[in-house]
């Protein structure tokens, strides 16, 4: 069993890394002020050829697996940029799944170039506000036409759609009360975000300015045939195929936001001088850091576990939820102690891990909440019975 990087898998974050050290922490701290989405930044990671790390080779892609998508999404959380950096591509990384495993081939054609090279942004349709984690309780309904679909309904916390151009939305096709188990008669599209149909409104938020946070509104939104993600009602099914390297993306980036934190903790702490001797040295600053190095080591290691077993086409739903509780909670816990090893300036802004701390939050709180994990370690890891 070897645990080290392959040659080639290190290269990956090396160079992810040399990108991101073009983006230092004047520029992240400008983003955070002003909410401007960073396009520089976007263009960068696109001109390398970093968004489609995990697409089809024959659409333009690197043809590489999860785990390398999970080592460069670390590296990029890891920098300056933290969430925001991390959440301008993050949908381009995983989003596009369903499209690769059940779009057809003229789909693939038509999508996957665009999304790699960075002509076209994408977001995220799936939430409501009604239905929160109960994905089978969503409301947006397509309602088949002649041609194809008419869509109404409204979704929440979908990132990016004030620069996006095209959206990946779970709709009904049939009523819940109507299906045999509730999570049949959903379906996918991948369509254009056009605005004379969709009211996107901005929702004003704790952190990660710099990456958009919206209202959808849908209003008789005209979808083509074409534009349908395999069959009609195997919507959910399709999505799953996202749900696991999501949680594996998710985890590794709280993880490269935690190491960035524990990294700026640990130098204010050897400089830090307080009653002639460096902070540092008292035991109440050195064990909460030693602590959540540990932390973040072992979820690093639980995290390419998931994504090892993925891309080995195994089953993977624990390690990957498991990976996203460890990665999320260690990640918080790691800002938590670096703002308390700074002290009062651990408030300031001018030494940033105040910024992570509000960055690192959002890990927990989705796509999943480590409460709803627990359920399911409970249930599918102990056999335990569904408390939901």
């Amino acid at each position: 069993m070897d645990f080290s990087l392959t040659t080639d898998q290190q290269a990956v974050s090396d160079a992810v890394q040399k990108i991101c050290a073009g983006f230092d922490d004047d520029y992240w701290l400008e983003r955070d002020k002003s909410g401007e989405f960073p396009e520089d930044f976007y263009r960068a990671i696109a001109d390398g050829g970093w968004l489609g790390i995990a697409m089809p080779e024959e659409y333009g892609g690197a043809g590489l697996g999860v785990t390398e998508a999970a080592l460069m999404m670390h590296a990029v959380a890891g920098s300056s940029g933290a969430m925001s950096a991390a959440s301008a591509i993050h949908l381009n990384i995983f989003g596009p799944h369903p499209i690769v495993v059940f779009g057809s081939d003229e789909q693939r054609k038509r999508w996957l170039p665009d999304l790699i090279e960075g002509r076209c942004k994408s977001c995220f349709g799936v939430t409501e506000a009604d239905a929160g984690l109960n994905t089978t309780s969503i409301k947006t309904r397509a309602d088949r036409t002649g041609d194809g679909y008419v869509i109404n309904g409204k979704k929440i916390w979908t990132s990016c759609a004030q620069v996006a151009d095209k959206i990946l939305l779970l709709t009904r096709t049939t009523p819940k009360e109507e299906c045999a188990r509730p999570t049949e008669g959903m379906t996918l599209f991948y369509t254009d975000l056009n605005r004379d149909y969709c009211d996107v409104r901005l929702i004003p938020k704790m952190g990660r300015a710099a990456v958009d946070s919206n209202e959808v509104f849908i209003d008789a939104l005209p979808v083509p045939l074409e534009d349908r993600i395999g069959d009609e009602g195997e919507g959910f099914r399709h999505l799953l195929h996202s749900l696991n390297p999501e949680r594996i993306l998710i985890a590794v980036e709280a993880i490269g936001i935690g190491q960035n934190a524990l990294g700026r903790a640990t130098q204010y702490a050897k400089d830090r001088e307080v009653f002639d001797r460096p902070i540092g040295q008292n035991q109440s600053i050195q064990h909460p850091l030693a602590q959540s190095w540990m932390e973040l080591e072992a979820a690093f290691l639980m995290a390419m576990r998931a994504a090892s077993l993925y891309d080995d086409g195994k089953p993977c739903g624990i390690e990957a939820n498991a990976a996203k509780y460890l990665g999320a909670e260690a990640g918080f816990q790691s800002c938590t102690r670096a703002v308390m090893t700074h002290g009062g300036m651990g408030y300031a802004k001018e030494y940033h891990v105040e910024r992570l701390l509000r960055e690192v939050l959002i890990t927990r709180l989705a796509p999943v909440s480590p409460q709803l994990i627990l359920c399911n370690i409970a249930e599918k890891a102990l056999g335990l019975p569904k408390s939901y």
